[in-house]
C-alpha cells in the first residue's frame, strides 16, 4: 500500500512539473499581436508632437527663469531704494501702485 501511495505522489508530482514546464512553453512561444498600420501611423504622430513640445518647454522654462531673475532684481531694488534717506527709482511705463 506504501509503494503504491509512492507511486501515486510521484506520478502527480511528475505530471504537475510536466504541465508548469508545457504552459510556460507555450506563453513564451505565443504569437505576440502585432501593431496594425493605422496604430503605427498614430504612435508616430504621437512621437512627433512630443518632439516639437520639448523645445517649447524648454523655451518657457528659460522665460520664467528670466521673469522670476527680474523680479528679484526688483525686489532687491525696491528694498534698497526704502531705506531712510534714498529714494526709490522710478521705473518708465510702471503705472501700478506696487
Amino acid at each position: 500500500m506504501l509503494e503504491m501511495l509512492l507511486v501515486f505522489v510521484a506520478g502527480m508530482t511528475t505530471l504537475g512539473c510536466v504541465t508548469g514546464i508545457l504552459v510556460a512553453i507555450i506563453r513564451r512561444s505565443g504569437r505576440r499581436p502585432t501593431l496594425g498600420p493605422e496604430v503605427t501611423l498614430r504612435l508616430d504622430e504621437i512621437a512627433d508632437r512630443l518632439s516639437r513640445l520639448e523645445p517649447a518647454i524648454d523655451a518657457m522654462s528659460v522665460e520664467v527663469e528670466r521673469i522670476s531673475e527680474a523680479q528679484r532684481v526688483h525686489r532687491e531694488d525696491s528694498h534698497t531704494a526704502s531705506r531712510p534717506g534714498r529714494r526709490a527709482p522710478k521705473i518708465a511705463g510702471s503705472t501700478t501702485p506696487h
